[in-house]
Parts: C-alpha cells; sequence; structure tokens
C-alpha cells in the first residue's frame, strides 16, 4: 500500500468512529439505551479506564483516580507514536500489503481513543442526566481526562448457567458483555490479521518432516 492509500484508509476509520462517537455524545443522555435486535444494543457508556474499565488505581490504592487517568493516556500517546513509527518503517521498505493493513487498522483504531481521552473533556460538557453539547462553554473534564465513548453492545446470550457447573452454576451469565466502538473494533482486526500473519509465517518456516519409511 502507497502513503497516500494508507492515510486515506486511516482518515476512513478516523472519521468513522468520530462521527459515531459525537452523534452518540449529542443525542444520547449516558446510560440511554435503543434495542436494535435482542442480542443487538446501542448503549452509551463511558470509559475512563483501560479494557472493560480496569484503571491502574484498582490494582494499586496509592495511585489516586487522576494520576492513573493522566498515566494511561501518556501511555496511549506514546504506544501510539510507536506504531505510527513502525507503520513508516512498513511503507518504506514496501512490506506485505496486509502487514501494512493491520498496522493501519492498529493506528487508527489507537488514534480514535486517543482523541477521546485527550479533547473529549474540553469540547463536551456532561452526559449525565442530559444530551452533551459539541464546543460547550465549559468541558466536562480538562486535557487528557476526557472518557472514551462506547455504544456497541451485543448480549449475544443471558440467562442462567447450569447448576451442574462448578463455580458459577446458578448465576446469571451475558455473552457477549464489553460495550465497544469502532476503534476498538478496528484494533482488535488488526490484532487478529498480525495474529494469523504469524501463524502463516509459522507454517511456511516449519522444516518438512520426512517419514523414514518414505527413504525406502
Amino acid at each position: 500500500m502507497s502513503k497516500q492509500q494508507v492515510f486515506g484508509f486511516i482518515l476512513i476509520v478516523l472519521c468513522i468512529d468520530q462521527c459515531t462517537k459525537i452523534y452518540i455524545k449529542t443525542h444520547f443522555e449516558l446510560g440511554q439505551e435503543v434495542v436494535i435486535f435482542s442480542w443487538f444494543k446501542i448503549l452509551f457508556v463511558e470509559n475512563d479506564g483501560m479494557a472493560w474499565g480496569a484503571k491502574l488505581s484498582d490494582f494499586n490504592s496509592l495511585i489516586s483516580d487522576e494520576v492513573a487517568k493522566l498515566a494511561l493516556t501518556m501511555f496511549r500517546i506514546f504506544a501510539l507514536i510507536g506504531i505510527g513509527f513502525w507503520l513508516i518503517r512498513i511503507i518504506k521498505k514496501q512490506q506485505s500489503r496486509l502487514l501494512t493493513l493491520a498496522v493501519s487498522f492498529i493506528f487508527s483504531g489507537a488514534l480514535g481513543n486517543i482523541i477521546d481521552s485527550v479533547f473529549y473533556g474540553l469540547i463536551f460538557d456532561d452526559s449525565i442526566g442530559q444530551k452533551a453539547t459539541l464546543f460547550a462553554k465549559e468541558g466536562y473534564a480538562a486535557l487528557c481526562y476526557g472518557n472514551v465513548v462506547d455504544m456497541l453492545y451485543f448480549p449475544l446470550y443471558k440467562g442462567y448457567l447450569p447448576d451442574w457447573l462448578p463455580f458459577v452454576g446458578g448465576h446469571y451469565f451475558t455473552f457477549f458483555n464489553p460495550v465497544f466502538n469502532v476503534a476498538d473494533i478496528a484494533i482488535s482486526t488488526g490484532v487478529v490479521l498480525l495474529l494469523l500473519l504469524n501463524s502463516r509465517k509459522k507454517l511456511k518456516n516449519k522444516p518438512i518432516e520426512i517419514d523414514k519409511f518414505d527413504l525406502v
């Protein structure tokens, strides 16, 4: 893929991601949901931590939520810079199209979520009990303290687990429970492509085993 193609691809993914997030922020109150199908809902939630809402402060009580949030945002920015240099190197070396596509997915998804974390607290007001205003006079958080907007919810199964299952039997269970966004889909797609590429490379480099009877 050329530089122009990569840039265009990243721009398309980023636009889709940000347009969906801005629409949700300006048309939904926090916690509001719209049922599309029984197994698919639009549910507006905000994530101020890592995957599944985990925070550094959850693992160390000495770290405040504010410090944990800033550290996470800074980590995301440095990770994005590293991915960006990796992508530039791949393009310059004209490596495989699939590898370029995989890293482009990851870069665009990471950038989409970083925009939320860095700028959304400044440009939106609160979504609690109201629909947020874009470019509000007063934002809900300082620079780098914004929350990532999630809205895609796929509760494919809901019900009580059989009693015979150890530890979890009889408990109410939802699959798939996480709420995510377009940026998360892009990152996950990129990671899956990288794993497929790695598996294919291992298969190509695997030595051919010749059965001793074939030599007779």
